[in-house]
């Protein structure tokens, strides 16, 4: 197992490499480019250059987050193949420099949705929230602002602006595909990458939908386990793994999350992990919580547990923090909550592995 900070370059990050480096066990970062638009190349002296800076802070630049996916690829539209093949150039850009693990999602339009991205908790600090009545009752509108709102000025993953004006005409195109044309376009995607994922030796991790139900009438694809064993089985290769986020399946009370890590991690179909915890309010209702299993719903020892006894040897990374101690920064991803996260966590899996033992 490998321990990863996600961080982004160029100044868009309130976290620096230096902080990160001082974090016991952590081994690297889970990077991207926020400043390439989904569908460009990503050059090959952009990348190199990245990775050196990585690298001279003592850090490994082994895990992308995220490769985002076009629009059009997800459409099924005709432009979709130049679209791929610059995928595929990414892909081998990024195996040139080392890298091992991408992640990605194949969600429609958006990424993730918080209805409040600063609640404040009774202990003083502030996380990320949803609330499904209120956020079922949202126009498109809206949900730009209130994510805007509460961006601190930073880029949000999944929310960049040059992605807003396209939206709402993308949100119709939605309502009339169904779900099977869906999955067409899922694995004609597949079948065109996992080839190149082999000679690159790239492990593809997808992400799940978050929040894990559907919502604004998009199509959901990774919410489940049942939905998890049908994606994996778009494409056998042993590259089309899971992203096993565990607060975005969590998100759902019915998803016994050890139960999903123990399945797909013995299948050798989990490359990457996010953990973090969620709190419910109600079934459609939660907040992200410290990570602690004490501090909401998920028993985190048992998720650690499951994914070390199933053979897991993949990256990790502490999912979103909290914001506490007057930190300034984007929300979910200051330094400090992730910072005791990663921690824990490490606590957790050597906890497990000398009790194996």
């Amino acid at each position: 197992m490998k321990m990863v900070f996600r961080w982004w370059p160029h100044g868009d990050d309130t976290v620096t490499l230096e902080q990160i480096r001082q974090i016991p066990g952590v081994s690297g970062v889970a990077t991207m480019f926020s400043d390439i638009p989904a569908g460009e190349i990503w050059p090959r002296e952009t990348i190199f250059a990245l990775r050196d800076q990585v690298h001279a802070a003592g850090l490994e630049m082994e895990v992308i987050e995220s490769v985002n996916i076009h629009e059009d690829i997800k459409k099924g539209l005709s432009s979709r193949d130049e679209y791929i093949s610059n995928y595929i150039t990414t892909m081998k850009n990024l195996h040139e420099a080392g890298v091992k693990c991408i992640c990605y999602n194949f969600m429609p339009v958006m990424d993730w949705f918080r209805s409040n991205l600063e609640l404040p908790l009774k202990d003083g600090s502030f996380a990320m929230a949803y609330e499904h009545s209120f956020a079922s009752g949202l126009t498109l509108d809206r949900i730009i602002a209130s994510m805007m709102d509460g961006s601190h000025d930073m880029t949000l993953p999944g929310w960049e602006p040059e992605r807003f004006p396209a939206m709402a005409k993308d949100v119709e195109f939605y309502h009339n595909v169904s779900a099977e044309e869906y999955f067409k376009n899922i694995t004609y995607f597949l079948d065109a990458v996992m080839p190149y994922a082999e000679e690159y030796d790239l492990d593809f991790g997808v992400h799940p939908d978050d929040p894990p139900w559907p919502l604004f009438g998009l199509p959901k694809v990774v919410c489940s386990a049942e939905s998890i064993r049908k994606y994996l089985a778009l494409n056998d290769s042993k590259r089309n793994g899971l992203t096993l986020c565990t607060g975005s399946l969590g998100a759902n009370p019915e998803n016994d999350i050890p139960a999903m890590a123990k399945e797909f991690a013995a299948l050798g179909r989990v490359p990457f992990v996010h953990l973090r915890n969620v709190k419910h309010t109600s079934e459609k209702d939660f907040h992200e919580s410290a990570h602690l299993s004490s501090e909401g719903d998920l028993d985190m020892y048992a998720i650690v547990a499951a994914l070390q006894e199933n053979g897991f040897d993949g990256y990790i990374r502490p999912d979103h923090g909290r914001r506490i101690w007057s930190e300034a920064s984007r929300p979910g991803y200051g330094l400090y909550d992730r910072a005791l996260g990663a921690v824990y966590i490490q606590g957790l899996w050597e906890a497990v592995e000398k009790s194996r033992k």
